[in-house]
């Protein structure tokens, strides 16, 4: 498993993953210790990858591609191009009510995405993954109308089955990064999306 998160992030094996919901004014300083005692509420023990997200987890994405499972939460409150000038702050979507008025302060977001691939992939296919993924996430919001890479604090966990023979290649061209491209598209695709319906409701 390889992972971005701040509870078991990195490479290595991991028997759970959860992504848990936080309220927008998070403030606590300790969201690894958070994470972990989220986790023990849960059930879950032993090594695991834990990711916080603002964006709503019932409004989670779900989406299949040939044996390939990609879950995402969607929240684009605060969308962000990863390369933009030093000390530039990032545009915050601020809805306004038809009759124009401000909206009501909406909890900000982010994109977590959990992809499950049902066969064991080399470490280099892992990290590979990962960029498959992330390229499928910036071609999922353009498509879906956001001018962004993502948002400032994303993350990612790309699991896979343990054992047997490791595929070496996971870039877009590739067997299972093809189908981990299409399912993280079609996930993110769908929760940018929702997110614009959900907007307009404010």
């Amino acid at each position: 498993m390889v992972a971005s998160a701040m509870l078991g992030g990195g490479i290595g094996p991991a028997g759970w993953v959860l992504n848990a919901q936080v309220p927008g004014a998070y403030s606590r300083t300790d969201p690894v210790a958070h994470l972990a005692e989220l986790a023990a509420s849960y059930g879950l023990d032993g090594p695991g990858v834990g990711m916080l997200t603002a964006a709503s987890v019932a409004r989670t994405m779900r989406r299949d591609d040939e044996g390939v499972s990609v879950s995402a939460t969607v929240g684009l409150r605060v969308p962000t191009w990863a390369s933009s000038p030093g000390g530039a702050s990032d545009p915050e979507l601020a809805p306004m009510r038809l009759d124009g008025t401000s909206a009501p302060a909406w909890t900000p977001g982010t994109i977590n995405i959990v992809v499950a691939v049902p066969v064991p992939l080399s470490d280099a296919a892992l990290v590979n993954a990962v960029v498959t993924a992330t390229e499928a996430k910036t071609q999922a919001l353009l498509e879906a109308g956001y001018p962004c890479t993502g948002t400032a604090s994303d993350a990612i966990c790309v699991a896979a089955a343990a054992g047997g023979t490791q595929e070496i290649f996971a870039g877009p061209r590739s067997t299972w990064g093809s189908r981990v491209a299409r399912a993280v598209h079609a996930a993110v695709h769908a929760g940018a999306l929702d997110y614009t319906e959900t907007l307009r409701t404010l």
